[in-house]
């Protein structure tokens, strides 16, 4: 079986999206039933893509395709271009990265696409007027035209099941993302002169749903009420967005300038070094499709506290220290960070689910099926393996 999968995006660094795609190649790589994987990038995706599979295996090949970096170049390219490239590679399957325009009849071979989350309408601030309208009308056109939905999460499949039901019943299945260690962890900090201190972790994108603010803010409390040290620091990794100017304006109000640090761009091995280092990972979103640092954190043993939220529940479990949005978050958030940090029991962490066999397993299953002609009715999870 050829697999294409189509991650194609905007940003150098990676990201959700793109770590989702380079796992996904990975965990196929492992089965016998796939024999090619095709991986296609920007060529200023094709370095960090490269090093986050880490893999030589002579089945897989990366494809850098020429685009441009503005949103209509790389949406023209998905619906004109990549039914193209599909049929000189001989796929039998079109996996899209993330929802991009689909030229259902120009393929030759069922496609499928992962829905991370219902962002554009769940957090239109995210993207800002009028620009959320083009992102729903995308979002509607390739969720119409594709053959299957991988939704990421239960979670995300009941916020399609909200907006569109006709295609959470028809099409959309459960797969969850594929997370895993990763590569061994960097031998030197990736912050700038780390002298031991103890840090505090996010690792969250600059947008409105991430809560980066709370974050902040519940670090200057923890500082104030002596609940950890004064030399420590919050460390902050993400791709800058919409809210980094915004960011930047709260850290210097509070007075953190040298105790908030911001980093993009970090490597794989450095991520790694920040997950078994930091005393814990803070993820304070609001709305969530998935929430791969929570699973990353939980691989590494790291002590977590996040938002009570379903995405988080539901791939967190027993794990996690949750905190309520609800007002005032900030004291929800201290009192939990604080439990967590004086918490010395161990937790056991129910990482299988997301594990490369497991996921390999059921992408395969799914493939299986579109490539039998089979229709999907109704939704199955990757959680409860089903039978065809």
């Amino acid at each position: 079986m050829r697999i294409v999968i189509a991650a194609a995006g905007s940003s150098e660094h990676l990201s959700g999206v793109s770590r989702h795609a380079a796992n996904m190649a990975r965990c196929l790589l492992t089965r016998a039933e796939v024999s090619e994987v095709h991986l296609i990038a920007a060529p200023w995706q094709y370095d960090s893509l490269c090093e986050a599979i880490s893999h030589d295996a002579l089945k897989l090949h990366i494809h850098t395709v020429p685009l441009g970096r503005s949103a209509l170049s790389r949406n023209l390219w998905y619906y004109a271009r990549l039914p193209l490239l599909a049929e000189q590679l001989g796929a039998d399957i079109v996996h899209f990265a993330y929802p991009a325009p689909l030229n259902r009849h120009s393929f030759q071979c069922p496609t499928v696409v992962t829905l991370h989350d219902l962002y554009p309408y769940d957090i239109p601030a995210n993207f800002g007027f009028p620009k959320v309208l083009f992102n729903r009308m995308i979002l509607k056109q390739c969720l119409r035209a594709v053959d299957a939905i991988a939704c990421v999460s239960q979670s995300t499949l009941g916020r399609l099941d909200a907006h569109a039901p006709q295609y959470a019943l028809q099409k959309a299945v459960t797969i969850y993302n594929c997370v895993e260690s990763g590569p061994p962890m960097a031998a030197q900090s990736p912050l700038p002169a780390w002298k031991g201190e103890p840090f505090l972790l996010c690792v969250a994108q600059h947008r409105r749903n991430k809560n980066v603010l709370l974050a902040v803010e519940v670090f200057r409390r923890l500082i104030l009420n002596k609940d950890i040290r004064s030399s420590a620091f919050l460390v902050i990794i993400g791709i800058e967005g919409p809210e980094t100017a915004h960011i930047h304006q709260c850290i210097d109000s509070a007075g953190l300038a040298r105790q908030v640090v911001l980093l993009h761009g970090v490597s794989d091995a450095e991520l790694q070094w920040c997950y078994g280092h930091c005393e814990l990972l803070i993820a304070p979103s609001s709305v969530e499709g998935f929430g791969l640092p929570v699973v990353e954190a939980m691989l590494h043993h790291c002590k977590v506290v996040c938002s009570d939220i379903p995405a988080f529940r539901e791939v967190g479990g027993g794990y996690c220290h949750y905190a309520s949005l609800k007002y005032p978050a900030e004291d929800a958030f201290v009192h939990s960070v604080r439990t967590a940090l004086k918490n010395i029991k161990f937790r056991v962490a129910a990482t299988d689910r997301f594990s490369a066999p497991y996921i390999a397993e059921a992408y395969l299953q799914l493939y299986t099926r579109l490539r039998n002609g089979r229709t999907i009715v109704g939704s199955y999870s990757n959680c409860d393996p089903i039978q065809f």
